[in-house]
């Protein structure tokens, strides 16, 4: 009789983020994991790394503190929530999760509020702990400070198994010495978790459930646990307080700025420059000091963005010059075209290719055409400009009545001279022309002059006589 092989389903892991926390060390009424470094909220940036390891349908995020709060900013995630109403302590939380995770073989723990995490430090975390068969893994790192952590005792040295877990205040003079500290990431075998949490004490001069204790208790109960350390301390450093999320915040974003430059970026001075995690930008383009790109920022090959300009969701083509002091949100830019020094693009503003907005111009979901300009002290807004268009300094569209927003349009070729005002709803034909001062409240037909001003008259002597009045 011959056997037949069968072929063994992978196991079933979760991850389970710790985000349920106040943070009373940051002394703010935001919860902690929504406080922001690299451009997002912490527990974003955990979010995204998991997800890279296992489906978002896989992640649970244990919440608390301000739950509706952190429940609606991480929506668009896809990842499960579990509520700990009371917070009780690390391992009160997965006492709370344990009917979520009771379908998993395996799961994940990672802090809420330790934002540089990688993808990659998770898998190998939890490939050690598959291929060690442990009831638990722990995530260490050695640290040059490690003032404040739990010291990691090994079994002995070279060992993978750990004697135990020592907390600062109870640890010895040689201990403290110790470099190896548990982060705080785990991983579980959720069916000796389920078995054994209830071991958990309270103990403590806090009151609470440490998830800690857990290596205690795992080991108490002849479960193997073991440790596997990173390589790269500072991706399991947390922000508790506000000086640390200002030292995680710019460690990840000259991360950012190092692998911009490696892809072909010139950044010249990139400790002043904020650039966030999804911002892209191609090789050749020049950015220079004390520039902001935010949010999802793109920008093509060979521009430059000169100094004191902040973009933020807009999209820069190929060859675009961005001059000093430009504003820009959610914008598009064609490529060749010149912007600044001090305009600002608002919502909606699309740039055509080869155009140019110079200073202090501002323009509100507009469309302006291929070669167009608009070079000086200029309000567009609810505009469609056309192509080659000259609009002259001081140039208003008159886009809202007190009730409602109308529409502007000029034609291709048009030109429309300095100080006037296009009172929309209102069009100016292909290749017609707006005299300087004129206000428009009537449409002006292709190839037309109009002129709405009144006849200048001159009094001879005029202020001669006033003054000899006075």
């Amino acid at each position: 009789m011959t056997g037949v092989a069968t072929k063994l389903s992978p196991p079933r892991i979760a991850v389970a983020i710790m985000a349920a926390g106040k943070g009373t060390r940051l002394k703010s009424q935001l919860p902690k994991v929504l406080h922001e470094a690299g451009g997002k909220p912490l527990l974003e940036h955990v979010i995204r790394a998991a997800v890279r390891v296992v489906a978002a349908e896989d992640v649970y995020a244990i919440i608390g503190y301000e739950a509706g709060r952190v429940r609606a900013a991480m929506q668009h995630t896809g990842v499960n929530f579990v509520l700990q109403a009371e917070q009780h302590g690390t391992g009160h939380a997965l006492m709370v999760a344990k009917d979520a995770l009771g379908g998993y073989d395996h799961v994940i723990v990672l802090s809420g509020d330790a934002p540089m995490i990688t993808p990659e430090t998770i898998g190998h975390l939890r490939n050690f702990h598959l291929e060690e068969q442990a009831a638990m893994t722990l995530l260490t790192a050695d640290l040059a400070e490690p003032t404040g952590y739990g010291r990691v005792l090994r079994k002995k040295a070279g060992s993978a198994e750990v004697q135990a877990i020592v907390e600062e205040r109870a640890a010895s003079a040689a201990q403290k010495k110790i470099r190896e500290i548990n982060s705080g990431f785990y991983v579980f075998d959720v069916r000796q978790l389920c078995a054994n949490i209830g071991e958990l004490s309270t103990d403590n001069p806090h009151g609470e459930y440490y998830l800690t204790d857990m290596a205690g208790v795992l080991r108490e109960a002849r479960q193997r646990v073991v440790a596997w350390k990173t390589a790269n301390a500072g991706e399991v450093l947390g922000g508790n307080t506000r000086a640390e999320l200002a030292d995680i915040d710019h460690y990840m974003r000259m991360a950012k700025c190092r692998q911009l430059m490696a892809d072909g970026v010139t950044i010249y001075y990139p400790a002043t420059c904020v650039i966030d995690a999804d911002v892209e930008i191609a090789a050749d383009t020049v950015i220079e000091p004390y520039v902001q790109l935010l949010g999802k920022t793109r920008i093509g090959t060979a521009s430059r963005v000169r100094s004191y300009s902040v973009i933020r969701d807009s999209e820069i083509g190929d060859g675009v010059m961005i001059l000093p002091g430009c504003v820009m949100d959610e914008a598009r830019v064609g490529s060749t075209a010149i912007i600044g020094p001090y305009s600002r693009l608002r919502p909606g503003s699309e740039i055509g290719e080869g155009a140019h907005l110079g200073n202090f111009v501002e323009t509100k979901k507009i469309k302006m055409g291929k070669g167009s300009k608009a070079n000086h002290l200029t309000y567009l807004g609810d505009a469609e400009i056309g192509a080659g268009v000259n609009v002259g300094a001081g140039t208003i569209t008159c886009n809202y009545d007190g009730v409602h927003k109308h529409k502007t349009v000029i034609g291709d070729r048009a030109f429309i001279g300095s100080d006037s005002t296009l009172v929309a709803p209102v069009s100016v034909g292909n290749g017609a022309y707006v005299a300087a001062a004129t206000c428009v409240t009537e449409d002006v037909p292709d190839d037309a002059l109009a002129i709405g001003r009144a006849r200048q008259v001159v009094k001879e002597g005029w202020a001669r006589e006033k003054k000899l009045k006075k």
